[in-house]
């Protein structure tokens, strides 16, 4: 019988119309995720679909994925900041990401290269998972407040009211998105073209998905 996740490593998420044709992103790492698959199987975790891609449990909770990319796949640990890097290997996706940390592919025979190396840290977060250990993540509180946003916030206090109302992770990739740029201008230029978004309640991003 063909499963969920047997449909996924054919056809993709399901989640688009290229499923299944040359242009998916899981079609076209076809070979290298059926190889992380092996991989992760072999640890013992419970192979489950989970926002659409293969997720691997323990006893119920989530150890780590498998992504597709235009550029790259890749394994993603859910608590990889807590892993011992000793290979050098992690990568932090973007800065708003504070646990999970990826390692990426590009071509099957370096997940065969590595093939040992991969297990030895899908044991390491097994054993995370066993521990209980989590990531002491950052609060909307710790992050930087631009001026020039407590400034709009102030003088239109209607933005301020729907910026609390957004959920804390959206809270924060808004905050990380307006504090990156060194000009003033630019910083206000962000905050200027997010204002209907926020006052909408949608995330930073959420224009730019619904247009692909």
């Amino acid at each position: 019988m063909t499963t969920q996740i047997d449909f996924y490593f054919i056809d993709g998420c399901g989640r688009c119309p290229l499923g299944g044709t040359p242009n998916c992103k899981v079609v076209a790492w076809q070979a290298e995720l059926t190889a992380l698959r092996s991989i992760a199987l072999a640890s013992g975790l419970t192979e489950e679909v989970k926002w659409g891609v293969p997720c691997y449990t323990l006893q119920g909770k989530n150890v780590l994925l498998l992504h597709a990319f235009k550029s790259y796949c890749a394994l993603l640990f859910i608590n990889g900041a807590l892993l011992n890097d000793t290979h050098h290997i992690l990568i932090q996706q973007t800065e708003q990401v504070q646990a999970g940390r990826q390692i990426r592919f590009t071509n099957l025979p370096d997940i065969i290269e590595q093939e040992e190396v991969l297990k030895a840290y899908i044991l390491q977060a097994i054993t995370v998972q066993k521990a209980g250990l989590k990531v002491a993540l950052k609060t909307t509180a710790d992050y930087e407040i631009p001026i020039e946003f407590e400034q709009q916030c102030t003088e239109t206090p209607e933005l301020k009211t729907a910026f609390d109302a957004l959920t804390p992770g959206r809270q924060r990739a808004y905050l990380l998105h307006f504090a990156a740029p060194k000009q003033s201008k630019t910083r206000l230029a962000r905050i200027e073209a997010s204002r209907t978004q926020i006052m909408q309640g949608k995330g930073l991003n959420a224009d730019y998905k619904q247009k692909k």
